[in-house]
């Protein structure tokens, strides 16, 4: 198979890319990468997104991702789920088909560890690289550049592509072999549900409480019960405000993919199903397209 050299991919040098997806993650992503210089031509099954990307950002679109693809030297890609990545890489009009050997896969989208070892020997197999690299840090760090990406792959081809992925993130890690970078997505995501369903139910405590929570957030955001999801979604839900992008729908879906990871290793996550229990009843609600610190409104 054909190899990358990654001293040959620097920061500054522009890159022929291609981006397929344009959703609120991959709109931006791809954004960032034409900021940076690089020659962006992008893809995205409604193709209307993709003409309103290029009058804003410049670069090309193109009506298949085996068009996009061609000539690219980095394609990435950020879709919804397993059945979405197998559509725009497989077959005569998917990626893959286009792609020039040695070129380089990079797929963002949260999805299966599976798929990703799937993906990468069907990618090994025309000479091809792929690298799982799903992402943290929601549409905020989308739109700001400072997205967390973990990635799964062989050393070379991640370390060509992190110069790139450096364009919309704060840190790019290499985990370890395929599927690797979907498997630390699956832990951040249990991490999460489970900070989130204990600050819902502090706050909902508090509140019954008659205490004055916007102070008390203040005091322990100072001590050992302060995180990320205290600091950004605690005074918000308090006011019950859950218009901040990462849809209750997506995460049925990430904890969908964690339980049915755990259920082949043999892991045991309580909490984790629990709380995901807790989102299909926000989902029965109406509260689908909430995004995921709205685990307070079930506790009234």
């Amino acid at each position: 198979m054909s190899t990358v050299n990654p001293r040959n991919y620097d920061a500054a040098a522009p890159r022929r890319v291609a981006f397929l997806g344009l959703g609120v993650m991959g709109a931006p992503m791809a954004g960032h990468l034409a900021r940076a210089g690089h020659r962006v031509t992008v893809y995205n099954r409604t193709a209307s997104k993709a003409a309103a990307w290029v009058a804003e950002f410049g670069g090309a679109h193109a009506a298949t991702p085996a068009r996009a693809a061609a000539g690219a030297e980095f394609v990435f890609a950020c879709v919804g789920n397993d059945d979405d990545l197998r559509a725009v890489t497989g077959g005569a009009d998917g990626a893959f088909a286009g792609m020039d050997g040695g070129a380089v896969f990079v797929d963002h989208t949260t999805a299966s560890a599976e798929i990703a070892r799937e993906l990468h020997a069907a990618a090994r197999a025309r000479g091809l690289h792929f690298v799982d690299a799903p992402v943290s840090g929601g549409q905020a760090g989308a739109v700001n550049g400072a997205l967390t990406v973990m990635c799964g792959g062989d050393p070379e081809p991640f370390d060509a592509m992190k110069p790139l992925a450096m364009c919309f993130a704060k840190a790019v890690t290499r985990i370890g072999a395929s599927g690797a970078g979907q498997l630390a997505k699956m832990v951040n995501q249990v991490c999460i549900a489970g900070l989130v369903q204990g600050l819902a139910e502090a706050l909902a405590f508090g509140q019954r409480a008659g205490l004055d929570m916007p102070l008390v957030l203040d005091v322990i955001g100072k001590g050992a019960a302060q995180s990320w999801q205290m600091d950004n979604r605690g005074k918000t839900m308090l006011e019950r405000k859950f218009d901040f992008g990462f849809a209750v729908d997506w995460m049925r879906k990430d904890l969908g993919l964690v339980l049915a990871e755990a259920r082949r290793n043999g892991a045991q996550l309580p909490v984790t199903a629990l709380v995901d229990q807790f989102y299909g009843e926000l989902q029965q609600a109406g509260g689908a397209r909430w995004d995921t610190s709205s685990l307070i409104a079930r506790l009234k």
